[in-house]
């Protein structure tokens, strides 16, 4: 196979049946709702087998979840709004958003709810390894501008903001406004300045 072959296969069949699967669980829970999607029916729409559906994700549970998660990456952009405080407090105002919508509750109930597979664990890393490389490229934008010491921890910083947020929309289900948001950021920034 030539250099060139390889390169075109980059993902391959692999990644295009992913994406099909994953696309067609979006579409059928939006529909639906996450509780009526089912692994025949997600088949179908993706044309696929169930059996390649099954092998890949074990349960329906986790096939949702991990459309979930793939959603939700798409829907949190890193900010850049030339300081540390307007980033976090962008990034917060983005989740807070995601985490109202249907998909964004589903998404935190699924996740508390669900038991670790294979297939699930390897998304929910695939996930937040993501998520902590965005927050390392806000930390790292702030370093840079003089903001926060030099050894900040990204994940802690990004743990910290996002903490409450998921426990407003998890547990307490109280709203998340703007003004909760800042003064969260407020909060961490007070911490990281010592």
């Amino acid at each position: 196979m030539s250099e060139e072959q390889v390169r075109r296969r980059t993902g391959g069949r692999s990644a295009r049946v992913r994406r099909a699967v994953l696309d067609a669980t979006r579409q059928a829970m939006a529909e639906h709702g996450p509780d009526a999607v089912s692994v025949p029916e997600i088949a179908r729409r993706a044309g696929v087998h169930e059996t390649s559906v099954y092998r890949r994700w074990g349960t329906r549970e986790h096939l949702v979840i991990d459309a979930l998660l793939d959603y939700s990456e798409e829907q949190l952009p890193l900010p850049d709004t030339g300081t540390l405080r307007g980033d976090l407090i962008a990034f917060a105002n983005s989740l807070a958003a995601y985490l109202d919508t249907p998909f964004g509750k589903a998404l935190a109930r699924s996740m508390a709810a669900a038991d670790d597979g294979q297939a699930l664990g390897e998304s929910r890393e695939e996930f937040w390894t993501s998520r902590f490389d965005l927050a390392r490229t806000m930390i790292d934008r702030a370093v840079a501008r003089g903001e926060i010491p030099e050894d900040t921890d990204p994940a802690f910083v990004l743990e910290t903001l996002i903490a409450p947020l998921h426990f407003r929309a998890l547990l307490t289900r109280r709203p998340i406004d703007r003004h909760l948001t800042g003064r969260l950021v407020d909060l961490l920034l007070t911490d990281l300045d010592r």
